[in-house]
């Protein structure tokens, strides 16, 4: 049951850095403002088939998180359709590594989305991109804690009953802790938790 949780997992990630890869692929040519298609109505400074805002700061901000956020993704994909990885420990380590990397591609998304919104609302509006900054920095925060929180939780618990196991292993008698909770009852009582990698 946890090996197929974990695979679970596995495929569930393919699927997201798949969609974050296709979403911040098709933000890039689709930017608000267009792109200059006039040769007769070039600025100075300019180029044909430039975005127009491409020298504002938002959008440069934009891009640049943008693009890392697309290639932190593609790296999960590459390596989630090339790799294969038939150690449950393995498997664990490599899904560690791959959720902190979806982690980072999710708030460089929202980070793009943001500089973009300063943009499109324009001067005047710019209250509306403060606020949505705001609370999209607000729900990040508080997913990307509460998630780190897990994390910690998790493996403060697993490394107690680590130490649980090793303490009541090593004697010879019967200890307390030992008849309160046997090994297999800390095997079970582990896998029925949440995991959080």
């Amino acid at each position: 049951m946890h090996a197929e949780g974990l695979n679970n997992a596995i495929n569930s990630t393919t699927v997201v850095a798949v969609l974050i890869a296709t979403v911040t692929f098709a933000a890039i040519f689709t930017v608000p403002g267009q792109y200059v298609d006039d040769m007769n109505s070039i600025s100075r400074g300019q180029s044909l088939g430039e975005a127009n805002i491409a020298p504002k700061a938002p959008f440069i901000v934009f891009f640049i998180f943008d693009s890392i956020a697309l290639f932190i993704s593609l790296a999960v994909v590459v390596v989630q359709t090339s790799v294969v990885v038939i150690e449950s420990k393995a498997k664990k380590q490599l899904m560690a590594i791959i959720n902190k990397l979806m982690w980072i591609a999710c708030a460089l998304v929202s980070v793009a989305f943001l500089a973009l919104a300063f943009i499109v609302v324009g001067k005047h509006e710019k209250w509306l991109a403060i606020s949505v900054t705001i609370i999209g920095t607000s729900i990040m925060v508080t997913t990307l804690g509460t998630m780190c929180y897990w994390v910690i939780k998790h493996r403060i618990e697993a490394a107690n009953m680590r130490s649980i196991r090793r303490t009541s292993l090593g004697s010879r008698s019967l200890s307390l802790s030992m008849s309160i909770m046997s090994d297999t009852d800390i095997l079970n009582n582990e896998y029925k938790k949440m995991y959080a990698i």
